[in-house]
């Protein structure tokens, strides 16, 4: 245990426990909320929005202004590391992030690094800090090493992220190369969003329950566990969430294997299993599912109930088991603000 923050969502993290829980949601910054949507028709495209390092400012304070979250989490994306490793990215409209050329038919070493391309991110971290009430925990954030890759490989999203699967059973050597430029450039990315201001960061792995156990251990594990020990080596007080999603009963040997402060769980946990099997003292965070959250009324409250209860002897952060919704209404959230504080 140690020291207390006056940040309450950070003291959680550092493995102290708080009699409210502190709490933000996964893409609190976006769709849902009405000063986003405006600000998007008028700036244009998401990506456009994530490089203009004042609107991306705007967009990561409106949840802050409206809710009062504990906690505020940069308004980037993950793909922004393979655009700074030299493929060209793009959002195609109603259907998500391209990138090109897809390694799947072609090579990392022909590609250009621009690691130019992060400025705007980092500058957006400084606007966000200078900008935040004093008692908010600032979270920087970066995709893990495999569900980077996946979207490497395959140039998008998959369902089943063969592609990639495919390659690292395969191209072992390759693969590998892949992720250890993958761990190397994001150790630097988080790095200088921790110089720059953020108090925690998150690796969010997607994809990282589509694998066997075997597969689990060497592309989920193995690489995050990298990135914790080098970015800990570069700044001693990084505080570093993980968040398998999907990982179920990989959960306990992925925390003790990564050495991760905090523990992400999604949906799909039953959290008083989570609270028995995961190591004590072990800060967690999640795990509402989002439908729970449009749904409200009494599905809302008997969710946040038992979440709550399983956790009661625990350092927990409540948040989603994934990223809200865009039709989620605002009384929802406004109502499930009010059951974790007690309002």
């Amino acid at each position: 245990m140690s020291a207390q923050s006056p940040k309450k969502l950070l003291n959680v993290l550092r493995g102290n426990q708080e009699a409210v829980p502190p709490m933000w949601l996964m893409r609190q910054a976006g769709r849902y909320l009405p000063e986003y949507r405006a600000l998007r028709a008028e700036k244009g495209g998401f990506l456009a929005l994530a490089y203009d390092s004042d609107a991306a400012c705007e967009i990561t304070l409106q949840p802050i202004r409206r809710f009062g979250f504990d906690g505020a989490i940069l308004f980037s994306d993950i793909l922004v590391i393979p655009h700074a490793m030299g493929q060209d990215l793009w959002f195609e409209t109603g259907e998500g992030p391209r990138l090109a050329p897809r390694l799947a038919e072609s090579r990392l070493e022909d590609f250009v690094p621009a690691p130019e391309r992060l400025a705007p991110v980092i500058d957006t971290v400084r606007k966000v800090s200078a900008g935040l009430p004093p008692e908010t925990t600032f979270l920087g954030f970066a995709g893990s090493p495999w569900t980077v890759a996946t979207y490497m490989v395959h140039g998008q999203g998959s369902k089943d992220q063969a592609e990639a699967r495919r390659m690292a059973h395969a191209e072992p050597e390759r693969f590998g190369a892949l992720i250890e430029a993958i761990i190397s450039a994001t150790v630097n990315y988080l790095g200088d969003q921790i110089d720059a201001g953020v108090d925690a960061v998150q690796l969010f792995d997607s994809w990282a329950g589509s694998l066997s156990p075997a597969q689990f251990k060497k592309w989920v594990i193995a690489p995050n566990a990298e990135i914790v020990r080098r970015l800990k080596a570069r700044n001693p007080e990084a505080v570093i969430i993980g968040f398998p999603k999907g990982a179920g009963g990989k959960l306990a040997a992925y925390a003790e294997g990564t050495g991760v402060d905090a523990l992400g769980l999604d949906e799909t946990v039953d959290p008083h299993w989570a609270n028995r099997e995961l190591p004590k003292g072990l800060p967690v965070q999640g795990n509402l599912d989002p439908l729970a959250l449009i749904a409200g009324g009494d599905v809302l409250k008997d969710a946040v109930n038992n979440i709550l209860n399983a956790f009661e002897d625990r350092p927990h952060v409540f948040n989603l088991g994934h990223g809200i919704l865009p039709d989620t209404p605002i009384e929802n959230v406004e109502m499930l603000i009010n059951l974790v504080r007690k309002g």
